[in-house]
């Protein structure tokens, strides 16, 4: 399956997404998904105003991050018909209700950003009100290096000035 063959059937509000040639669909976000994503778009941009690296995106492409992050420098060298063609710097996804939505975040998307050269990853799981951050390891990957709790701060190396305690990100 191919993103060419989706043409036409993403206006039922439903998730469509490709990933390693098969078909996934999932419900619409809800609304405990959508203010987690608002907020944690909020707080992104804020430090990106003091230092301009990049840019925050909802991705629209075949396999749909809920948000991502990436620098100036990669959008102008990977921007293709007006979307992404390389792996941005962060993925965020928020984890829908469900075992086999948990499950294709954990596994199956964490393997294919693993190998598409993401930098980090970000799980939120609005559930257990964490937030599970894998980074790219020298030897190539992303291995899960914490899981935060509600006290803990959520702050990234790629992100300059960038620090959020996670518990704000569930209020």
């Amino acid at each position: 399956m191919t993103v060419d063959k989706l043409e036409g059937i993403w206006e039922d509000g439903r998730r469509y997404e490709i990933i390693d040639g098969h078909l996934n669909i999932s419900p619409p976000p809800g609304f405990r998904h959508q203010s987690v994503l608002a907020r944690l778009s909020v707080a992104l941009d804020l430090p990106l105003q003091n230092h301009p690296t990049g840019r925050i995106i909802f991705d629209e492409q075949n396999i749909i991050p809920d948000l991502v992050f990436v620098t100036h420098e990669r959008l102008r060298r990977t921007l293709l018909n007006d979307r992404l063609s390389a792996a941005p710097e962060i993925v965020v996804e928020v984890i829908s209700p469900g075992k086999e939505n948990a499950q294709r975040d954990r596994i199956v998307k964490r393997n294919l950003y693993s190998t598409r050269g993401v930098s980090e990853y970000w799980i939120v799981d609005t559930e257990a009100r964490t937030v599970e951050v894998s980074r790219k390891r020298k030897e190539g990957g992303l291995k899960r290096t914490v899981v935060l709790q509600a006290e803990d701060e959520l702050t990234s190396p790629i992100l300059p000035g960038f620090s959020l305690k996670v518990a704000r990100i569930f209020e």
